[in-house]
């Protein structure tokens, strides 16, 4: 993937109608185009057989193929146009050659159950007390366990919203982010998605859907990816064309 260097304003985690997102695709782009960005990147859910509310359908995935494929001919001479995908854990994925890969994990399998972390806060808090007896620091630790596999599972150039896990957790609500325990998990799980030193993004997106005040992943994470040398860029992880660069100015300063 060489999308990093020199490419100007640029969003490469965009969701469309084909998945859970709003708009159509080509509304996105005339909205990228009007706020001056140099690249967009398109990222459906891949399809995943055991949660298809929120994926594109099999049928749907190669539609969207098709249109923005025809997107990226139409507006080649004024934009850059991407053809990514958001891969699931524990999708099934493909060979299909797409542009980049954004490798994510949106739930935890426990007790051979698939338990989305990311749906709603009460949709959580079931989970942990069905699965886990109320334990929030067997759910997080589980979580950062699987993580710390999502770029080799994934084949992703770019790791998704590091740290989704605390999307419910505004204020440390439910677990301390400040605890030894939780920053431990985190820290070890990263220096293990980072072996091959992917890409991995600032994502203002539960900002935008008013779930956190502050950006994935949390700054002491941050300080860790820069450490290890893996390289950062801005996303929005956009789902509506009004949020497509959410955020940005806030999140460029970290």
């Amino acid at each position: 993937m060489n999308l990093l260097n020199g490419e100007g304003k640029m969003n490469l985690h965009t969701h469309t109608c084909y998945c859970d997102g709003k708009d159509e695709p080509e509304a996105l782009v005339k909205q990228a185009i009007a706020l001056g960005f140099s690249v967009l990147g398109f990222s459906g859910h891949e399809y995943t057989a055991f949660d298809t509310e929120f994926c594109m359908s099999r049928e749907g995935t190669q539609k969207y193929r098709e249109e923005i494929g025809r997107l990226k001919e139409k507006y080649k001479d004024r934009i850059r146009i991407c053809l990514g995908i958001e891969r699931e854990y524990f999708g099934e994925g493909d060979d299909y050659p797409y542009d980049y890969v954004i490798g994510s994990l949106h739930y935890v399998k426990k007790d051979g159950v698939y338990l989305s972390v990311d749906n709603t806060a009460e949709i959580m808090l079931d989970n942990v007390e069905k699965y886990f007896a109320g334990d929030f620091r067997a759910y997080v630790e589980l979580y950062y366990e699987t993580e710390a596999d999502v770029a080799k599972k994934t084949g992703a150039d770019i790791i998704g919203h590091f740290d989704l896990i605390t999307k419910f957790n505004e204020g440390g609500r439910y677990f301390d982010e400040d605890a030894r325990w939780y920053k431990k998990a985190a820290l070890a799980a990263l220096a293990k998605a980072a072996e091959n030193r992917p890409v991995f993004e600032i994502n203002t997106g539960a900002m935008a859907r008013g779930y956190r005040s502050r950006p994935y992943p949390a700054p002491f994470i941050l300080e860790e990816i820069r450490r290890l040398g893996c390289p950062l860029i801005l996303s929005s992880d956009c789902h509506d064309r009004a949020f497509l660069d959410y955020g940005f100015a806030e999140a460029a300063s970290l």
